[in-house]
């Protein structure tokens, strides 16, 4: 599994591939003014669901954040799930 982030001005989209195809994506918005990550939308195709891929994507994000010293908001509900049960996201977690 490999993740591909394809940031384009104040958005983007992580992508979660396996070695033939797409397994799920996450986009989001970035408000550099505000040191600010949304998370938007996570998709995880039906055929890799139940398998924690989503919750990949959401850690990847994170990562991506903590690089760029950005908090995290989840607007997606499932991002904010998940976010909501992990331990070591209080560094960056957005929870308004």
């Amino acid at each position: 599994m490999r993740f591909e982030n394809n940031k384009s001005g104040n958005g983007g989209v992580i992508t979660l591939n396996n070695e033939i195809k797409e397994v799920g994506r996450l986009t989001y918005t970035i408000f550099p003014e505000e040191n600010k990550l949304i998370i938007s939308f996570v998709l995880v195709h039906p055929e890799f669901e139940g398998r924690g891929m989503g919750k990949y994507l959401v850690e990847e994000a994170i990562k991506f954040a903590r690089e760029n010293n950005w908090k995290v908001y989840p607007h997606c509900s499932y991002a904010r799930s998940v976010m909501m049960r992990m331990n070591d996201v209080d560094d960056v977690f957005l929870n308004k």
